[in-house]
C-alpha cells in the first residue's frame, strides 16, 4: 500500500520533466527568420522593413486572401515586424539568432557563473565580472570574431562605428566608463554602430583588431580600423567620429554655386538634398546620413546666418525656424519632397532618404542599381516591370529623352520602374534588347521587361521605337494597360549581361588611393608610438637599408684598391693597355677586354654558326695601326662588355682585304666607301678603324665608320658619323709633301688614328637601341684566301 502511494507521486514527478524537457526541446527547434519573411537584408532601413511590411501586410491579410497558408502568413509577417521595428529585439536576434525577448541575453555567455550558489556581490564591492556592469556594455554591444567580420565590416561601409576594448580587472576601464556610456548613448541616436571587445574571451578579434592594451577605442571605417589615441572626453570622442567621415561628403551651397550644384545631377545619376539650417558647422547626423546614402544622394548644405545665401532662402520660401530639408530630382525648379522640423530625428530622415533614392527616369550605370530598380521577381503579388529606353548622349537625341522623362513624370503604378541607358556604354545589354541589329547605332527604342532570377534572366518586349511624338507615349500607355492585364504579353526571354560600372575609377587612381591610406596608417602608427604593429615593417626597411649601404661601402673600398692595383706608369701605358687586350688566354676580369682576331680558323664559330641573339663586333684594323686602334677600341667599349650577347674581334685588313671587300658588295645599299690612290693611280678603299655589327644568325650587318675629333692644323673634324674625312685629309697632307714624311706627319698620322674611334661608344648605344640601318646580305663570303702583301 505505501508502495504504491508512493509510486503516483513519482509517476507525476516523472510526467512534469517530462513534459518540462518537451518544452524545452519544442522551444529549441528551429526558429523563423524574420528577414527572410519580410525579404529584406540585414542592413535594411526602418523605413524600407516598414514599407515592405505595409505592402506584405496587405496582400497576406486573411480577409483579402483566400489562400488556405494566408492566416498562418499574416501572423508571421505581423511577428516578423515586431521583432525588426524594435532596436533591442532586432539587435538581440543579429546576436544571438533569437526571437523570444523573455531569453538572457547571449545563451548565459556572460550570465551568473554562480548558479545553485548564492553570493553577495556586496560583500566583494567590486564591480568586475558583476551582471549588472555588464548589461550595458558586454551583453549588448560585445563583438565576436565572426560577427565582426560578417556584419560589422560590411555594415562600416554605410556607417561608422565606435569600439571599446576591455578586459577583466582593467582598472583603467572604470575611470572612462561614465563617458563611454554618455557617448554610446549619443552615437547611437545618431546611427553610429557601436561595439565592445572583451580580451579575454576574444583574443582572436583583439589581435585581428591590432589592439593589444587596454582600454582602448578605435573607429571602424569602411573596413578600416583607426584608433582613438587623444584623452577620453565627450568632446574629443565626438570629433574623433566626425574625423572619421570623408572630407567631401557634404558640399556648401550658396547663391553663386546652387545652379552648378543642382545641375549636376544628369552627370552624377542623383537626386540632390539641401539642408537649411542656421548653426555654421554641418550638423554630424546630416554627415552621418550623407555617409550611408552617398550611393545614391548628392548632398548640400546651407548656412541661413550667412549674407551669401539669402536668394537661396527667398527663392524655396525657407522658414528660419526650423531646418529644412529638400530634396531635387530633374527638375532644379521645384523640390520633388520636403521635410521641416526642429529637432529631426534619425529615423524620419532615413525614411526620407529611402523613399527618393532614385531620379524619376535613372540612367542604368551599373548592375547594382539595375538590380535595385529592377528587382527579381519573388512572388506573383510583388512583380516588378522595367520599362527601359536605349537611346544615345548626343545632341539629337535630347528631345526623346527629355519626352520619355516627363512620361515617368506622370506615372503613378508602383510596379513600374522607368530608366534609360546609353547604347554606347552598355553595348552587349542593347544588343540584346534591340530588334534592329544591323547598325552599330540604332535608332531609340522602348522595351519592357521583367526580370525572373538572379542569374539574368529576364522577359521582355520591344514596344516601339521613340522619338517622343505623342502616337510613341499613347502606344506606350496601351502597352502598359495591356501588362497590368495580361502579363503574358512579354513574349520574349533572354539572358541578360552585367552592366558595365560607367562610374568604377581606374586601376591607377585606385592604387593612390590605397597607397595613401597606406601611408596615412604608416604615419600614424610611427607619431602615436605603436611600435607593436610598426616592428614587421621597419625591421624590412632597416635590412634594406643595411644591405644597400654595406653593399655600397664594399664596392667602394673594391673600386679603390683595383684602381690602385691597375693603375699602370706613363711610360708604360700602351704596352699595359696592349697587354691586358691580347691576353685571349686569360679568363675575363673587371678591366680586361677579350677581343679574338677573326680568321680562317675562328670564323665559322665567331660568326657563320653564332647562336641566336648573339653579335660579334669586329674592328678592322691593319699591321702599322693595330695597338692604337686596339687600346682606343677596349676602351669605347668596355662599358659594353656586361652584355652576354656580344662578342669581340678585330681583322687584319692586311691579310683578309678582299673579304672585306666582298661583304661590302654584298651589302648593296650600304654607305659608298672612301678610296685613296695608290702609287698606280687605281683607287684603293681604305677600311682601317671601322667597325662591323655581325649579326651570324639573321645575315645582317651594321657599318661605324671612323669620325675624327681631334684638333688639328691640316685636318677637319666632322660630326657627321657617315663620313671618312680622316682619309681625305691624308690623302691631301701627301699630296702636299709627296717626297717624305717628317716625323711631324707621323705623330699627326698617329694622332688622326687615335681618335679614328672617338664616337664608338655612341655608335653602339644605338646598336643596344636597335635604331641602327641593318644591311642584309645573302651568304657570308668565305675567309679563307689570304690577301699576299705587296
Amino acid at each position: 500500500m505505501a508502495g504504491s502511494k508512493m509510486s503516483l507521486p513519482l509517476a507525476a514527478a516523472v510526467a512534469a520533466v517530462l513534459s518540462v524537457l518537451l518544452a524545452a526541446s519544442t522551444h529549441a527547434g528551429p526558429e523563423m527568420d524574420p528577414y527572410k519573411i519580410l525579404g529584406v537584408t540585414r542592413s535594411a532601413s526602418q523605413a524600407e522593413i516598414k514599407k515592405v511590411y505595409k505592402r506584405l501586410a496587405k496582400e497576406w491579410h486573411p480577409d483579402k486572401n483566400k489562400n488556405p497558408g494566408a492566416e498562418d502568413m499574416f501572423i508571421k509577417i505581423t511577428k516578423s515586424y515586431e521583432i525588426l521595428s524594435s532596436e533591442d529585439k532586432r539587435a538581440n536576434y543579429d546576436r544571438y539568432g533569437q526571437t523570444d525577448d523573455t531569453q538572457p541575453y547571449g545563451n548565459n555567455r556572460y550570465g551568473n557563473r554562480h548558479d545553485g550558489f548564492y553570493f553577495d556581490e556586496s560583500f566583494f564591492n567590486f564591480p568586475f565580472n558583476s551582471k549588472n556592469h555588464r548589461d550595458f556594455t558586454d551583453s549588448k554591444y560585445t563583438l565576436h570574431f565572426n560577427q565582426y567580420v560578417n556584419n560589422v565590416v560590411p555594415d562600416s561601409y554605410k556607417r561608422p562605428y565606435l569600439i571599446k576594448i576591455t578586459s577583466d580587472w582593467c582598472f583603467s576601464c572604470i575611470h572612462i566608463e561614465p563617458v563611454w556610456k554618455e557617448v554610446v548613448q549619443e552615437m547611437e541616436s545618431l546611427g553610429v554602430g557601436i561595439g565592445v571587445v572583451d580580451v579575454g574571451y576574444e583574443r582572436r578579434l583583439a589581435n585581428h583588431l591590432g589592439a593589444h592594451r587596454t582600454p582602448s577605442i578605435l573607429g571602424v571605417i569602411n573596413g578600416k580600423v583607426t584608433f582613438f589615441h587623444y584623452a577620453v572626453a565627450k568632446e574629443h570622442l565626438r570629433q574623433f567620429v566626425e574625423d572619421l567621415l570623408p572630407q567631401r561628403l557634404v558640399e556648401r551651397v550658396t547663391d553663386k554655386n546652387d545652379l552648378q550644384f543642382l545641375n549636376s545631377w544628369h552627370e552624377l545619376n542623383k537626386p540632390h538634398v539641401l539642408l537649411f539650417d542656421q548653426v555654421p558647422a554641418v550638423p554630424l547626423l546630416y554627415k552621418l546620413t550623407a555617409f550611408a546614402y552617398k550611393d545614391y544622394l548628392q548632398f548640400g548644405y546651407v548656412d541661413q546666418g550667412l549674407s551669401e545665401t539669402a536668394n537661396l532662402q527667398k527663392q524655396f520660401n525657407i522658414n528660419t525656424y526650423a531646418p529644412t530639408m529638400l530634396i531635387f530630382k530633374e527638375n532644379t525648379d521645384k523640390p520633388a519632397d520636403i521635410i521641416q522640423a526642429k529637432g529631426m530625428k534619425k529615423q524620419i530622415i532615413e525614411e526620407f532618404m529611402s523613399n527618393n533614392k532614385f531620379l524619376l527616369a535613372p540612367r542604368l550605370v551599373s548592375q547594382k542599381l539595375f538590380d535595385e530598380l529592377c528587382p527579381v521577381k519573388q512572388f506573383h503579388r510583388r512583380r516588378k516591370y522595367c520599362v527601359l529606353l536605349i537611346t544615345g548622349d548626343e545632341e539629337i537625341f535630347s528631345f526623346g529623352n527629355q519626352a520619355f522623362l516627363s512620361f515617368a513624370s506622370a506615372n503613378t503604378r508602383e510596379v513600374v520602374r522607368f530608366a534609360y541607358v546609353y547604347q554606347r556604354l552598355q553595348q552587349p545589354l542593347c544588343d540584346i534588347l534591340m530588334q534592329n541589329k544591323e547598325s552599330a547605332q540604332s535608332p531609340p527604342q522602348v522595351v519592357i521587361l521583367e526580370r525572373r532570377n538572379a542569374a539574368g534572366k529576364a522577359f521582355y518586349k520591344p514596344v516601339t521605337a521613340w522619338n517622343g511624338s505623342e502616337e510613341d507615349k499613347q502606344r506606350l500607355l496601351e502597352e502598359l494597360d495591356r501588362l497590368q492585364k495580361d502579363p503574358s504579353i512579354l513574349i520574349h526571354d533572354a539572358m541578360l549581361p552585367e552592366l558595365n560600372n560607367e562610374f568604377a575609377s581606374m586601376f591607377v587612381i585606385r592604387w593612390i588611393y590605397a597607397s595613401y591610406d597606406y601611408l596615412s596608417e604608416v604615419i600614424d602608427d610611427i607619431l602615436h608610438n605603436n611600435w607593436r604593429e610598426m616592428m614587421p615593417l621597419l625591421s624590412l626597411i632597416f635590412s634594406a637599408l643595411f644591405i644597400l649601404f654595406g653593399t655600397v661601402v664594399i664596392q667602394a673600398f673594391s673600386d679603390s684598391s683595383d684602381d690602385k692595383q691597375t693603375k699602370p706608369k706613363a711610360k708604360d701605358g700602351t704596352k699595359a693597355e696592349n697587354e691586358c687586350i691580347f691576353n685571349t688566354n686569360t679568363p675575363l676580369s673587371k678591366n680586361f677586354v677579350e677581343v679574338t682576331e677573326l680568321t680562317d680558323i675562328t670564323y665559322i664559330s665567331n660568326l657563320v654558326k653564332l647562336r641566336p641573339g648573339h653579335m660579334n663586333i669586329v674592328l678592322v684594323l691593319t699591321d702599322a695601326s693595330k695597338n692604337i686602334l686596339l687600346s682606343k677600341f677596349a676602351k669605347e667599349v668596355y662599358s659594353f662588355t656586361g652584355s652576354l650577347t656580344l662578342h669581340f674581334s678585330f681583322l687584319n685588313i692586311d691579310k683578309h682585304s678582299e673579304w672585306m671587300s666582298t661583304l661590302l658588295e654584298y651589302a648593296q645599299d650600304a654607305m659608298q666607301i672612301d678610296a685613296e690612290e695608290d702609287d698606280g693611280g687605281a683607287r684603293k678603299a681604305d677600311y682601317t678603324g671601322y667597325v662591323l655589327a655581325l649579326n651570324g644568325h639573321k645575315k645582317y650587318l651594321c657599318l661605324f665608320r671612323p669620325v675624327y675629333t681631334g684638333e688639328d692644323h691640316d685636318s677637319r673634324s666632322s660630326e657627321d658619323e657617315g663620313g671618312a674625312p680622316g682619309g681625305r685629309s691624308r690623302s691631301r697632307s701627301r699630296d702636299d709633301h709627296p717626297p717624305r714624311k717628317s716625323n711631324r706627319s707621323r705623330s699627326i698620322s698617329t694622332l688622326q688614328i687615335h681618335h679614328k674611334l672617338d664616337r664608338l661608344g655612341l655608335w653602339m648605344e644605338r646598336l643596344m637601341e636597335g635604331t641602327l640601318p641593318r644591311y642584309y646580305i645573302p651568304t657570308w663570303p668565305g675567309i679563307d684566301k689570304i690577301t699576299p702583301c705587296k
